[in-house]
């Protein structure tokens, strides 16, 4: 990285280049090191650790499909965990259903929620403030293998498994969160761009097997996160969560007035739909 330009670190043979207008933050937390800066295209972009996480430009690509995908399909979730997420964009979205009533949201680096609140303050737009929010500053990890809560939706918007985030893509984890989720409930998980990282998809999808009766993946094409169509894990122990009728799923969509910019019911039926190359991985 220069001071003129931004070069991401995820591949060492491929990669992205922003150009820094303006660094509005930069500091090295205890877990990770936390960047802020303008770019002309993409407005304000946040990094860790060399690796761009959001964008002002993007952010409801990833933040509309992770939410809304697994909330109108339960249909009437009321408690909803979020691991990570610290920008608040995925609990922005969250916080716009009506049925749900208490959101605890995990982020390990305090640094994250902070800078977030002073610098991307369209990603939250007031989430932060929301009565039916709980923070709680803690490992991911740790904080599902002592809970015992259940929740209806569990939202794991972590990092790439490097640095603070890989202790969230192991079976032990995943079994724990299985343990978290209330009956009919499902899990979802960001698990990168397959066609980069089509071993961290096939590893998920081994874990998946052995702990719930339906898993899968479903597709999201966020163009910061190079490399083409971007993979987020779903798991439960209800089938037909994910077999919700494209009827079903429109009339909730109306009925919760929810403005989005991305998701449709539509949008959500297709996300289903793998790639060959994909489904010939995990095994489908």
């Amino acid at each position: 990285m220069t001071r003129n330009a931004f070069t991401e670190t995820l591949y060492d043979a491929y990669g992205q280049r922003f150009a820094i207008d303006e660094v509005y933050f930069e500091h090295r937390t205890d877990h990770q090191h936390l960047m802020i800066f303008h770019n002309a295209k993409f407005g304000r972009v946040m990094a860790l650790d060399g690796v761009i996480q959001t964008t002002e430009r993007d952010e409801f690509f990833y933040h509309e499909m992770m939410a809304h995908v697994p909330l109108f399909a339960h249909g009437n979730a009321r408690r909803v965990l979020i691991i990570g997420g610290g920008d608040g964009g995925l609990l922005r979205e969250v916080l716009k259903h009506r049925s749900v009533t208490h959101v605890t949201q995990v982020e390990i680096d305090a640094s994250v929620v902070e800078m977030a609140k002073t610098w991307l303050p369209g990603h939250s737009k007031g989430a932060f403030d929301d009565p039916r929010f709980n923070l709680v500053i803690d490992d991911g990890a740790a904080f599902v293998a002592n809970c015992q809560e259940q929740f209806d939706v569990i939202m794991i918007d972590s990092t790439d498994p490097i640095g603070p985030g890989e202790v969230l893509f192991t079976q032990q984890f995943y079994g724990h969160c299985d343990r978290c989720l209330a009956e009919g409930g499902v899990m979802v998980n960001q698990n990168g761009v397959p066609f980069m990282q089509l071993d961290e998809v096939r590893k998920t999808s081994q874990a998946f097997r052995s702990l719930f009766a339906d898993w899968h993946f479903y597709g999201v094409a966020v163009p910061t996160y190079i490399g083409g169509l971007m993979t987020l894990g779903w798991a439960s122990q209800t089938p037909a969560l994910r077999q919700q009728s494209i009827e079903v799923l429109t009339r909730r969509f109306e009925d919760a007035a929810i403005e989005t910019r991305y998701y449709t019911p539509a949008v959500h039926g297709g996300a289903f739909a793998l790639p060959r190359f994909v489904e010939e991985a995990i095994g489908l």
